[in-house]
């Protein structure tokens, strides 16, 4: 069984990529080690938290054939994993097995995050050999919350829990690796039910619960959550540990809420975004999720150009110099998905003095 804490959930994953950073600070030109990629922009759920309600959910589908001639050209050029995730619920894609399994026979490690709705026995079987991990998100303890938060209806709650079930006991019978997660946004209307979740995610075979804070977007149509204070559930961290054990861990992001209580972020300028990228539902390449629709992060689109030119294209370096030169990270979403790696790059590119006592 994979130890939690082992894997870094509340923190960064970029101090394993030594000689990728290393080339990074030479000035040298890198690709990314890690890219999201969103293969539908349609949701079946209308969650009262989605980040990117802005985007409008559009009915649409990424092109299997290029983005699969895509992940072959990520492969060649040392990607080390893609998330499906994204605008819309990836796993209504209908090609989101096979591009799954193209994604893991090219060498890229794949994960899925998901509400887990239409992880039905049949895609669970063609998928979970692939995935190092798939992450169900479930944002109450009970159906009645559940599908207040999640709109949609209570049904659903129990659809997700058998779904839980039985891709845990499939992964525990066939001994593959991948780890079966869920998650929880912390919020004013679920606190409550954390252990319950906890408690009912673990009996039904899930390996870990995260519960992390709301992170606002300032693009987002919903403000419902914005400025939320968390200091009142702090405590939960302890409360939730004694759902541990060998086999189930509950991870209370506890460096997650601490720093979205305080007001500076501790660098001034985003450096992360040369490791990692993010490609739409449409094929548009972005170098930030959070700035979908801001024309001054998208580089290209993989169905006109090779990776390979959009990467090293005009608009890329072009965006590069804007952030370096202007955008102002506290403008940008609170606790962001590079926020530690900005944090690891601000301290290697500031390292404070005595550095050589090691």
């Amino acid at each position: 069984m994979i130890q939690l804490d082992k894997l870094r959930i509340d923190s960064h994953k970029l101090i394993y990529h030594p000689r990728r950073v290393a080339q990074w600070l030479d000035g040298e030109p890198i690709y990314p080690v890690y890219i999201e990629i969103s293969p539908s922009g349609a949701c079946n759920h209308r969650c009262t938290f989605c980040a990117i309600d802005y985007t409008g959910y559009h009915s649409r589908f990424i092109d299997t054939a290029p983005l699969m001639d895509r992940i072959t050209e990520f492969g060649a050029h040392g990607v080390g994993s893609i998330m499906y995730a994204g605008e819309g619920e990836p796993l209504l894609h209908p090609d989101i097995s096979r591009i799954v399994c193209h994604t893991r026979s090219i060498g890229i490690d794949v994960a899925i995050t998901t509400n887990g709705v239409k992880l039905v026995p049949q895609l669970a079987e063609q998928i979970l050999p692939h995935l190092s991990w798939l992450k169900i998100s479930i944002d109450a303890g009970s159906p009645e919350q559940y599908a207040s938060i999640h709109r949609t209806k209570p049904d659903d709650f129990h659809t997700v829990f058998a779904n839980i079930e039985a891709a845990a006991t499939m992964i525990e019978d066939n001994g593959w690796t991948c780890a079966l997660g869920t998650q929880a946004l912390l919020l004013p209307e679920n606190a409550d039910e954390m252990e319950v979740l906890a408690a009912r995610v673990k009996d039904a075979g899930a390996h870990y619960l995260v519960i992390k804070p709301y992170s606002h977007n300032h693009k987002s149509q919903t403000c419902r959550y914005a400025g939320f204070d968390y200091s009142p559930y702090l405590d939960l961290k302890e409360r939730l540990e004694r759902y541990c054990d060998s086999r189930f861990s509950v991870v209370f992001r506890l460096n997650a809420v601490s720093k979205a209580l305080q007001k500076e972020r501790g660098y001034d300028r985003c450096l992360a975004l040369p490791f990692w990228s993010y490609i739409d539902s449409s094929g548009n390449v972005w170098g930030c999720s959070a700035h979908m629709g801001d024309d001054r992060f998208l580089y290209g689109n993989i169905y006109e150009e090779s990776f390979r030119n959009i990467w090293n294209g005009k608009r890329r370096h072009q965006s590069l110099d804007y952030i370096s030169r202007e955008l102002d990270p506290e403008n940008c979403r609170a606790n962001c998905r590079m926020d530690e790696i900005n944090r690891y790059l601000q301290e290697l590119t500031h390292p404070s003095g005595h550095v050589n006592f090691i």
